[in-house]
């Protein structure tokens, strides 16, 4: 069975766009990831289960905890760019989309 040449290009087309946003998911990741492992991992753990000596003793809670898992993206980035109880701010020190990376990279850990 012969392709025409239009449905060769359109499936041609689609596996290109589908490769670039894999890569750029990809991307937004390893941004998250690399941040993550810089300012956040003491406390939360590499694994975000808050299973370190300062998460123990501030009592953090698990990425993977039903009560963290329910917040919004928003109120992540919010809690990120404004800090919370312990938790510095991050906000004048990052930018926008490094938080969203951020809060991508911490909903793959809660998975």
């Amino acid at each position: 069975m012969r392709q025409s040449p239009i449905r060769m290009l359109q499936l041609s087309l689609f596996a290109m766009a589908s490769l670039a946003v894999c890569a750029g998911s990809s991307q937004a990741q390893s941004a998250g990831e690399t941040l993550f492992k810089t300012k956040c991992a003491t406390c939360h753990g590499p694994d975000g289960k808050a299973d370190t000596p300062a998460g123990k003793s501030m009592k953090i809670r698990s990425f993977s905890d039903p009560e963290t898992k329910k917040l919004s993206d928003d109120e992540l980035a919010a809690i990120i760019e404004k800090g919370k109880n312990k938790m510095p701010a991050y906000g004048k020190s990052m930018k926008p989309d490094e938080i969203k990376a951020m809060v991508a990279y911490i909903r793959s850990l809660a998975k």
